[in-house]
Parts: structure tokens; sequence; C-alpha cells
């Protein structure tokens, strides 16, 4: 099969060829990682592909040159049409929030460096086994990751960092409802946590990618986040700095290529690691390790409050405090009309196309459908991921849209078994009739889920959350809390809807 690629013009074509064969890989069943490889990988997907010595030569020799001048037109100018496809028309769920300002690129302080293997209650066997064969970790491969980490000139406009999302005097989020990117652009997603990702069976909270590298990629070349043109457009600008080059020779044996940026920073990722909190020294043996009401707090946590359902593991095992899977709580599904939003999905994203699917998640209304994105499967219409517990205290505001501001809040949302006219509700999802002192302990016990580095920072989260909680507790519905679990509504079909094609 040959796939023709034309290139004319010039300004006004930039980017085209980029996205036309990223499209093309995509088609073919190749994964991100395919589409960041360096020229001779790229030529021989595109071989794989059936294209034409002479399309490969055209499509090789331009990419360089357009993803270059993409760099220089996209500085000062709208990413989001650049990136996007054509629009066809109006879209009634295209999210376009007022701008906000964007904070200055946090600096990588004490808290960014790699941490210590020998904390209490890590996985130390585990931890290991999930280096890549093809990725191992050396410190100089650390340390330019690091570098890679909290470096501005990765964005379109030089205005923001992967750090901006994941600052680590916040446990690695931003403290924002909904993340920031270039030019001041509002995401439609929390910033979950990088502390312990490399544990993570899927990455992002609709699990579109699954290794860290791939998981790299896609905030680089997202409109509404770093807003580069194509990952060929950063790693242009990293082969333009001396200093880069060198490092890249040094670490890699060659100059920066996509593949080897991806690499530096997920092996920096993959040296998070948070462990070692007053509740990992109470499991491993410390009684006082913890007071009586977070000892309280997990008793619920197994029992009444029934949160090992979805933050333990296999056997009940709490050393990730997730299940890694995904899971629809109820959060917001009423407001944006699911239904009409999950055919529109269905008709305009192609299944398997991982940048609009990025796009889709990031920029607009259906951000809201999570895992469905994905997978198409009804049963994961508005699911997300179970984010781990650990830090919880501090990294606030909680959800995958940040619209709970305290752990008062998140409890609360739980306890009245928020989602009654959700179709697509998780089964475990339910009224617990928890008291306000039983609340209150659980609170406790997430606190104590605290790792050493945030403990000053852990107590001054506490009580600011406490003292918002007494005067605010928007989600607590003490009747819906203590009454019977109604009756989940059928669920529309979505695959058998007359009007999908």
């Amino acid at each position: 099969m040959s796939n023709p690629i034309l290139v004319t013009g010039a300004a006004g074509r930039v980017g085209a060829v980029a996205r036309t064969v990223t499209k093309l890989l995509l088609e073919q069943g190749k994964t991100v990682r395919a589409l960041v490889r360096n020229e001779d990988d790229r030529a021989q997907a595109l071989r794989d592909m059936g294209a034409s010595r002479k399309q490969i030569q055209s499509i090789t020799g331009m990419w360089a040159v357009l993803s270059t001048a993409a760099g220089l037109l996209f500085v000062g100018s709208r990413v989001a049409s650049a990136e996007s496809p054509e629009p066809k028309g109006p879209s009634p769920v295209i999210a376009t929030p007022t701008p906000a300002k964007v904070p200055p690129v946090p600096v990588a302080g004490p808290l960014a460096g790699p941490r210590s293997l020998k904390q209490v209650g890590l996985p130390i066997r585990q931890t290991l086994a999930e280096i890549p064969a093809d990725n191992p970790q050396t410190p100089e491969k650390i340390a330019l990751g690091e570098k890679l980490f909290f470096e501005p000139r990765l964005s379109a406009d030089g205005t923001v960092a992967c750090a901006s999302c994941h600052n680590p005097e916040r446990a690695f989020t931003d403290g924002r409802p909904t993340s920031v990117g270039v030019q001041g652009r509002v995401g439609q997603r929390n910033a979950p946590t990088v502390l312990n990702a490399l544990y993570n069976k899927k990455q992002f909270w609709d699990g579109r990618t699954e290794a860290l590298e791939d998981q790299a990629v896609m905030p680089i070349t997202n409109p509404s986040e770093m807003g580069q043109a194509s990952l060929d457009t950063a790693v242009a600008m990293l082969r333009a700095i001396a200093e880069y080059k060198e490092e890249f020779q040094h670490v890699f044996g060659q100059d920066p290529t996509g593949l080897t940026l991806v690499r530096a920073i997920a092996a920096y990722e993959r040296t998070l690691l948070s462990f070692d909190s007053p509740f990992d020294h109470f499991i491993a043996g410390d009684p006082n390790a913890i007071d009586d009401a977070a000892k309280r707090g997990w008793a619920l946590f197994n029992t009444k409050a029934k949160c090992n359902r979805c933050h333990a593991s296999v056997n009940r095992d709490v050393t990730y405090f997730t299940d890694f899977e995904f899971h629809n709580i109820g959060i917001g599904i009423l407001r944006h009309h699911v239904t009409p939003l999950a055919l529109k999905a269905m008709q305009e994203i192609k299944k398997g196309d991982l940048p609009a699917v990025d796009r889709a998640a990031i920029q607009s209304g259906f951000s809201v459908l999570g895992r469905f994105l994905v997978t198409r499967q009804e049963a994961d219409v508005a699911s997300f991921k179970t984010p781990t517990l650990r830090n919880v205290l501090v990294t606030a505001p909680y959800f995958h849209d940040g619209s709970m501001q305290t752990l008062w809040d998140a409890v609360d949302h739980y306890n009245k078994g928020d989602g009654l006219k959700d179709p697509w509700l998780d089964d475990d999802i339910e009224p617990l009739a928890l008291t306000e002192d039983e609340i209150d302990d659980l609170v406790a016990f997430m606190a104590s889920l605290t790792s050493p580095e945030y403990k000053e920072i852990g107590i001054k989260e506490f009580a600011r959350q406490r003292d918002l909680a007494r005067i605010s507790r928007p989600q607590r519905d003490t009747a819906r809390a203590f009454g019977p679990k109604p009756e989940k509504p059928k669920a529309p079909s979505l695959t058998n809807d007359s009007s999908h094609p």
C-alpha cells in the first residue's frame, strides 16, 4: 500500500508533513514510540508502510527543515490551530476557557533530586524490575533527564516545562484544578503526581499510554500544554544548544533525538520514589508512628468506608494505594451530557489515534469521557484511573477535574454515594453512612501517608483544609449518606445507537 505525500507551499503548510506521517504511522498501528525515533528508524517505518524510495527521501529530507521552521513560527503564534486538524465547522465541545496567567517555571531545588531506595515501605524488587532493558539507569542520564524536566525551552514559547505542572514543592503536582500551558491555555485535567509513576501500569488519567517514555511525548506536543509542533521541533532546539549536544553525546553517544530526549526524562522520573511515611513505619512495626485517629481511619479504610476496593491491589496490598484500574465514581457526569458526547467522539475521533485522543482529553469537553476515549468500551464511559493516596494531603485539589478542594470534600462525595443518576457508575459506589468523627479519622489516616520530605508542608496543608472544611462542605449530604443505595438507571446503548454509523 503506497501513501504518497505531497509537500507544497511554505509557511502555510509548515507541520503538514509531520502531522501526515504521524497519522499514517498510527493508521499502520505504530506506537507513539515509533514517532520519536531517529531518521533511520522513521525511514524504516515508512518502508514498512509501502512508501517508495523517492517518497521516503522526500519526507525524511524535509522533516527536520519543516520541524525547525515550525518551531520558529510557533513562538507567539496560535499553537492550537497549527497542531489540530483543520476543523470541519464549529464544535460545541471545544473548551475555550479564559487564559490564565502562566506561573514561573519552578527551580530544581532539594525536593527535585532522585530519591533513596532505602525507604521504609519501598518495594525494592519491584522498583528494580520496573527499569526497562532498553533504557537502563545511569547517573548521567538521570541528571540529564532532571535538567530537561525543568527546561522551559522544550515548550513552543519558552514559558512551560514539565515541572510547571509537576512541581517538586507540591509533591510533583501544581495545586490547580486543571493545568495551565503555553499562552495561558487552561486544560481539562488535574495534574497527577509523578511520584511513584514508574509503578503505573498505564499513564495519564485515561491510561492512553503505558511506558513513561511514551507519556513524556504528549505534553511536549499538546497545543494546550507545551505546544511544540512535533517532537522533532523540540529536538531541533536541543541540537542548536552546544551544551545539550555535548551532554547527549556523553550519555547516549549521539546528538539529541526524540527517543533519547524522552528516555532521559523517563529515567529521571523513575527515581521519584516516595514512601517512608508514618503509616509505613506503623505497618513495619512501630505502634507509635501514627496517632489513634489515623489508626481508626486505617480500620475504616478496610471496612465500613470500603476504600480498599479501589485503593488497594491484589490481596488488599496497599503498597501503592491504588488498584491501577479505572472507575466511574460519579464526578460531573450529568452536567456534561455524556451520551451525546460519547456518540460525537466515536464519529470524530478515530479509535487508536492517540494524538487526537490526547488533544480531546486536554482541550475539549470530550475530556469527561475518560477511558472511553481510548477503549470505546461502554463500561469505560467517564472512568478514570485510581490515583495513589500517597502524599494525597499535599496534592489538592482532587479528582481528574480538580473539583474537590479538600479531603473532607472527597470523603463526603463517597459517603453519599454520589452519582445517583449516572448509568455507568461503578458498582462499588454506594452510601457509606460515615459519621463526622469517622470522616475526620479517615482524613487523619490519609494524612499519615505523607512522606517525610513533605511533613512541614503537610502540617500547614492539613490546617488549611481543616479550616476550610469547617466553613464549607459543599459535598456533604447526611440524609443520602445514611439512606439506601438507589437503583442505578439503565445505561443507553452507544455502540448500537442508530445515530452512530
